[in-house]
């Protein structure tokens, strides 16, 4: 039996990560398996730099299309899957191996994972998480600076110059398509409560599946 494929995206400090490892909990990784679209871009010298030199990892050329769909190609396909983490480029961190299992949920996250047509057809489930602009800059700020070593000026060049465009261009256009759309302002509880009810409901009908065809 195929696995569900649940795709999640939103605006960069909308909430994402959190939102994931906070779901994650409720699942062991024999339900659940998550791939992040964060492994997958390309070294820092490949990157495209702006008019002032600044690479700019906020385009979708920033990310190893072709090995993410062979992954998740393999994932879907019952496959187990080994990656090195990325650490964005800070000398402070050190790459870990990610395994990616595979599971009868798969959920990718990523920024432009709706606008890659060859991914979004993957997806049986489209999340979108959304935040009002002036919470997205403040916890990005605070990511930077606490898990990536950037300093200020750094982040708010790039929010003004490559996120935000990026989020108009790329990212916003896809609001309107997406089957659950979860507001972070405040918190995502209720819409956390929603999709998690809606993974265990998938989870007992593939159960139900699997017994069905081995009897």
């Amino acid at each position: 039996m195929k696995p569900y494929i649940i795709g999640i995206t939103g605006g960069s400090g909308s909430g994402k990560t959190s939102f994931i490892q906070d779901l994650r909990k409720h699942f062991t990784s024999d339900d659940l398996c998550i791939i992040s679209m964060d492994e997958y871009y390309h070294p820092i010298q490949q990157q495209q730099c702006d008019e002032h030199g600044i690479e700019n990892f906020d385009l979708p050329e920033s990310f190893d299309l072709e090995s993410m769909e062979a992954d998740l190609i393999r994932i879907i396909s019952g496959e187990k899957v080994l990656r090195k983490e990325y650490v964005f480029n800070n000398p402070q961190s050190f790459a870990k191996d990610v395994i990616y299992d595979p599971a009868p949920i798969i959920l990718v996250e990523g920024l432009f994972l709706f606008h890659f047509s060859s991914l979004r057809r993957l997806l049986d489930l489209k999340v979108f998480i959304h935040a009002k602009e002036d919470l997205k800059i403040i916890r990005r700020i605070k990511r930077d600076g606490a898990e990536r070593n950037y300093p200020i000026t750094d982040v708010l060049y790039r929010y003004q110059h490559h996120v935000s465009p990026a989020f108009d261009r790329y990212i916003r256009p896809f609001y309107d398509e997406c089957d659950l759309i979860i507001t972070n302002n405040q918190n995502y509880d209720n819409g956390l409560m929603v999709l998690k009810a809606y993974i265990h409901q998938v989870l007992n009908k593939y159960a139900n599946a699997q017994r069905i065809s081995s009897s």
